[in-house]
């Protein structure tokens, strides 16, 4: 298939085609969230074979591969690895008008350089090993991989317990890629499961050599922490909420919100109520950390967790039974930017939704509180998780340029697990060149390379690295 995902894929004017080939496609990549193992940079992996690159933990791909009747051994069981890449190769044809078709092929091209050759059952062994064996060089190691990417900046994210020694190992090997951390304490706010808490109080507690017995001292201890991941380079947070819980009457009395701590301390369980004071003044408290030490938070608002109890019991989360939630997002979410604002105490925020009805809602919840000190403080984040794909992307960006400043966007992020999955970048500035060049051509705006080609150099890389107070290589 010589024409199919060619140098013009997806840009389908000549000025989307100028825009990408001589603005977006030189820039680097600035991917300021992902999921990626700082273990695995510190070590400079080098992976096995294509399967373990590209299927494990990919949760997307496993979620297709049971919908296309693949057995869960071939997912995430005890088949070998290339059983399950047999299965994936029997799963893409049937992809097609699912992102998954485009991503794959995407990733195969680069960095494989694999071109006019489908993935399917009947190349599925000579893409395997041409890949595997790539993969065995020292181009193709977790480094390699993101170096041929041009990758400027990662910034990982970790639980406020981790000792970020990997990262230490990192800088100081004098990699040329910057390699930061996100502070992610959504098990701090677990308040629905009081003794799972407990034992990560526990676990703070010795970390930080402190006695937690009152709430005062649970915030003086996770403060100790938020001091510890600035002092190693991160300044940015990162929470994964249902919605951002609107309770604020903890607020009203010390004695409250010390009554509530003390029940967790005993593992007893929470009334609903309480547990959204809990997590609404954690919320807060957290803030004001990112606040005062100048960080930027990000709120990923919308997933509704482990649906398939069956399965969350049998092989745990983060295994694709995850889905887009239906939760009220405008009034609480409104209340709490409001509550820092309103002290002037609220941190450069980065908002996401998973349900695309939001779109306006966040769209328009930004422009509520830019102040004018930084161009964009307050983002409406790219299209995310199960709306990181050409349709979600595109409503996003509409939604933005028609309620706020496009101009001003941060771009795109992984989001991802994989070191594979840096075409997302690519995938992104060709939907957004694409964009601009049919409006341009249908007259929509004056046809300004320089003008629009800065606009999209901005979106692709140079925003978000002003945006972010993080050490990156020029």
């Amino acid at each position: 298939m010589p024409d199919y995902m060619n140098d013009d894929f997806l840009l389908q004017t000549e000025t989307a085609k100028e825009l990408y080939h001589d603005y977006a496609a030189k820039m680097p990549i600035y991917d300021y969230h992902c999921h990626l193992s700082a273990a695995e940079v510190a070590d400079d992996k080098q992976f096995e074979n294509l399967t373990q690159a590209w299927l494990y933990g990919d949760h997307y791909k496993w979620r297709a591969m049971r919908t296309n009747g693949v057995d869960e051994k071939y997912c995430t069981g005890d088949a070998s690895d290339y059983e399950k890449f047999e299965k994936w190769a029997e799963t893409v044809p049937a992809c097609i008008r699912n992102p998954l078709y485009h991503w794959t092929h995407l990733e195969l091209k680069k960095p494989f350089g694999i071109r006019g050759k489908l993935l399917g059952p009947d190349t599925a062994k000579e893409i395997y090993d041409t890949c595997s064996d790539l993969l065995q060089t020292p181009e193709f190691s977790a480094r390699g991989i993101m170096r041929q990417w041009n990758v400027k900046l990662v910034c990982t994210t970790e639980d406020p317990l981790d000792s970020l020694e990997h990262h230490r190992v990192i800088r100081e090997s004098g990699i040329d890629i910057a390699v930061h951390t996100a502070w992610r304490p959504d098990k701090a706010m677990a308040a629905e499961d009081t003794v799972a808490l407990n034992a990560w109080i526990d676990r703070l507690a010795e970390i930080t050599d402190m006695d937690i017995s009152t709430f005062a001292d649970y915030d003086d201890a996770l403060r100790k922490r938020h001091d510890y991941f600035h002092e190693n380079g991160c300044r940015v947070s990162d929470h994964g909420l249902e919605a951002v819980p609107g309770d604020c009457s903890a607020f009203e009395s010390k004695s409250q919100i010390h009554a509530i701590f003390t029940k967790i301390r005993q593992e007893q369980e929470l009334s609903p109520k309480e547990i959204a004071q809990f997590k609404t003044l954690m919320l807060f408290n957290f803030a004001l950390m990112d606040w005062q030490k100048g960080w930027v938070q990000q709120l990923h608002l919308g997933p509704m967790r482990n649906n398939n109890s069956r399965m969350f019991h049998k092989i745990g989360p983060d295994t694709g039974f995850d889905s887009i939630g239906d939760y009220l997002t405008a009034e609480p979410l409104s209340r709490f930017l409001d509550m820092m604002d309103r002290t002037n105490r609220l941190p450069k925020t980065i908002l996401y939704n998973l349900n695309p009805r939001d779109n306006e809602v966040m769209a328009t919840m930004i422009g509520n509180f830019q102040d004018g000190t930084v161009p964009g403080k307050m983002q409406f984040g790219s299209g995310w998780w199960f709306l990181d794909q050409m349709d979600g992307m595109i409503k996003q960006m509409n939604a933005l340029s028609n309620l706020g400043l496009l101009s001003r966007f941060i771009g795109m992020l992984t989001d991802s697990r994989s070191f594979l999955s840096y075409s997302r970048h690519e995938y992104f500035r060709r939907i957004l060149c694409n964009l601009l060049g049919d409006e341009v051509e249908k007259g929509y705006w004056p046809k300004d390379m320089a003008l629009l080609g800065k606009m999209v150099e901005d979106i692709s890389y140079n925003n978000a690295k002003n945006y972010f107070d993080m050490t990156c290589p020029d």
